[in-house]
């Protein structure tokens, strides 16, 4: 029933044999090993047996030269490098690589050459030490001997008057009141035709002088210097007018003139010293060493004797510069402050309903609506005009600042030829002709 052969068989190999035999060898091991067995292994036995290790992928290193970094990082910073070119330098070299449109010059006018002569006449009418960068070749020093006899602090510096050498303190204040105005509302002019840095030295030399004209460092003065030198009419002996020489040359007395009171002396030097702080606001040192003096002025102005001017019954200033009044200065005076410290007691004096009776502010005078170095109500009313309408402080101060902005109106308006408020003669062909030109020259600078 079995075809095998239980007894074994011929030592004769064959081919069956041969594979029998492996097979018998290989089930031999088997007995030994049964971990060889070849058969398929199910998922939990196949568990069992470690998988070979998987081979891990080497890093990549690039040699700097100075350092050795991973490639893969080399080119992140790269790329980021590179993006933040595109985004950030790129643009920067695009839009500086475009042409600017320049606006073009404006070209100089009749008013642009007046006003740097102007400013020569100051550097011509120096007194003192010169500086170095004195413009005028012609001038030297001169009245460094003023005020050394009867001043503690000396009267050298500021400027002559005129074609004599008298310094007048009166003129003097205004004159730098007024260009520090101008520098004020219009330093970007300045600056475009080359002078703000003159115009500025020219006030400094002003408002220094000025400072020596009383005691600045007390808190409370009781008098000031108004004059040096004097000149009297048909003079027998040696002044100012009974000689005329160059200021160099000078050899004779000159005295000085003292105001004891005098609110409009005292008035237009505050405001001078005032209007000069906030031309150097820049300067924080010299700014408030300016209003330090202007509010001492100020107060002498203030709390003087009111009723007396400084010129009243002075022989040697009464011919010259008399002052008329002493209300415009204080008002003045008050609004300059103002802006300078921001008291509010100062705006509250200016517009007092009863100083416009005092001052005739809305009287509408054709001669107190002439602006001048005695006259300083339409420069008084033109500065409550602009607070007006640049901050508008309203309630209490409303109606007496509308009262000041409508004569500032009608001032502007008697100016106006038509309304011939004052006898003039206009020469309408030059007037004319310059009118064109400048209109001509300030359509070009804005095309």
């Amino acid at each position: 029933m079995y075809s095998a052969n239980h007894w074994g068989g011929p030592f004769e190999i064959d081919g069956d044999r041969g594979h029998e035999a492996e097979e018998d060898d290989h089930s031999g091991d088997m007995d030994l090993d049964r971990g060889a067995l070849s058969r398929q292994l199910n998922e939990t036995q196949a568990s069992w047996l470690l998988s070979p290790p998987e081979s891990k992928k080497k890093d990549k290193y690039i040699d700097l030269g100075c350092v050795v970094c991973k490639r893969k990082l080399f080119m992140m910073v790269f790329w980021s490098i590179l993006i933040a070119f595109v985004v950030i330098v790129v643009p920067m070299i695009i839009v500086k690589s475009i042409p600017k449109k320049k606006p073009n010059p404006i070209l100089p006018d009749a008013y642009e050459n007046a006003l740097h002569k102007a400013l020569r006449f100051f550097d011509a009418q120096r007194s003192g030490k010169l500086p170095e960068s004195n413009r005028v070749l012609w001038r030297g020093n001169s009245g460094l001997r003023d005020g050394l006899d009867s001043t503690d602090f000396g009267l050298v510096g500021g400027y002559y008057d005129a074609g004599d050498n008298i310094k007048f303190h009166f003129p003097m204040a205004f004159s730098m009141t007024l260009l520090s105005w101008t520098v004020v509302e219009y330093s970007e002019k300045y600056k475009a035709m080359g002078e703000y840095d003159h115009v500025r030295e020219i006030i400094k030399w002003g408002t220094d002088y000025l400072l020596l004209t009383f005691n600045s460092s007390a808190t409370s003065i009781n008098k000031m210097y108004s004059q040096v030198g004097i000149a009297k009419i048909n003079s027998t002996t040696p002044d100012d007018h009974y000689c005329w020489m160059r200021p160099e040359d000078m050899d004779y007395p000159r005295p000085v003139q003292t105001a004891t009171s005098a609110s409009d002396l005292g008035a237009e030097v505050a405001a001078a010293l005032a209007a000069a702080s906030i031309v150097f606001r820049d300067d924080p040192a010299y700014s408030k060493k300016l209003v330090r003096g202007a509010t001492a002025a100020y107060k002498f102005a203030y709390d003087t004797d009111h009723g007396q001017t400084y010129s009243r019954g002075n022989p040697y200033i009464e011919p010259f510069y008399n002052s008329t009044g002493y209300w415009d200065e204080l008002m003045w005076s008050a609004a300059w402050m103002y802006y300078a410290t921001g008291n509010n007691s100062l705006i509250t004096f200016a517009t007092d309903p009863k100083l416009p009776q005092s001052t005739l502010a809305f009287m509408v005078i054709p001669d107190l609506s002439v602006f001048s170095w005695d006259n300083k109500l339409p420069g008084a009313e033109l500065l409550l005009t602009r607070l007006r309408i640049m901050l508008n402080p309203g309630y209490p101060y409303e109606e007496s600042l509308m009262g000041y902005h409508n004569v500032t109106e009608l001032t502007m308006c008697m100016s106006v030829r038509k309304f011939n408020t004052f006898n003039c003669t206009f020469n309408t062909r030059n007037y004319a002709q310059h009118f064109q030109h400048s209109l001509h020259s300030t359509v070009n600078s804005k095309i």
